[in-house]
């Protein structure tokens, strides 16, 4: 269902954003993903489902429940979208599931499907995969970040224990930019690691962030009442919106020139301009 409002906020930095649709109703919503064709897809982890919805706020399909069968969830979080495929992380689960982009059931990577302890992972909360294929998975049991290439084989870990580039303490979420960088949240620090593991830069933040995400070369950070939006190697931020939602946000993306915002109940849509 679509609601049409007219309601402006001006922060400080002269940005403008106008709300003017409302989308969605949901019972305790984590992560928003948005594919190229335009395609919205959300993750609720009140109802143990995964939504898809176009851009008019219209449920195109809905999938999941509560279980551990292909296509149930405990508890999803973070959803990443691409053209092709839907990655959602089953933190209760342990494991990742993967969709096709009609939310088809396809596969799923899991802990209990490798022999090696180097690939197991629990409680997942965060999955994305770069341009050239290759799954990333933030083990946040473990306090680190796990490569799987395209067949979902185990490639090596990112920010572990015995990581002789950084060693992550309490990463939250991570994206990946567009030369397929990942950025993590690591408490009050921005990490930047290589698609590898290596690690490129190291930025101080001012307040721990809830979520992230990357889109039209733009970094989203993302709090409970304020957004940060940052050139992905840039800080401070270019401008920040805050204190426009009475509810708190759970994350964030750039789509067309819009920013889509997700609270537990709502997806709010804004226009921004300069």
């Amino acid at each position: 269902m679509l609601i049409l409002l007219i309601i402006s906020s001006l922060p400080v930095n002269g940005q403008e954003i106008i709300l003017f649709a409302e989308i969605g109703s949901f019972q305790s919503a984590i992560s928003v993903s948005i594919n190229q064709a335009g395609f919205i897809f959300v993750s609720d982890a009140g109802s143990n489902e995964i939504v898809k919805m176009d851009t008019l706020g219209n449920v195109l399909r809905t999938i999941g429940g509560y279980g551990w069968s292909a296509s149930a969830f405990d508890y999803p979080v973070k959803l990443f979208a691409n053209t092709l495929n839907v990655y959602v992380a089953d933190r209760n689960n342990d494991r990742i599931q993967i969709f096709d982009k009609d939310l088809n059931y396809l596969s799923e990577i899991s802990s209990r499907k490798f022999s090696n302890n180097k690939s197991v992972f629990r409680y997942p909360l965060s999955v994305s995969v770069n341009s050239q294929g290759d799954l990333y998975i933030l083990d946040s049991d473990n306090t680190r970040i796990l490569r799987f290439n395209f067949r979902g084989e185990y490639l090596n870990e990112i920010g572990g224990y015995e990581s002789s580039s950084y060693v992550l303490r309490n990463p939250k979420c991570f994206t990946i930019n567009s030369i397929n960088q990942l950025n993590v949240i690591d408490g009050k620090n921005l990490i930047v690691f290589d698609q590898f593991g290596n690690l490129v830069n190291r930025l101080k933040l001012d307040e721990e962030y809830v979520n992230m995400n990357f889109s039209s070369n733009i970094l989203l950070l993302i709090g409970d009442k304020k957004i940060d939006v940052l050139d992905w190697n840039s800080n401070p931020p270019k401008y920040s919106f805050s204190n426009f939602l009475d509810e708190k946000i759970k994350d964030a993306i750039l789509f067309n020139k819009k920013l889509f915002v997700l609270t537990e109940k709502k997806l709010y849509v804004y226009q921004i301009h300069n």
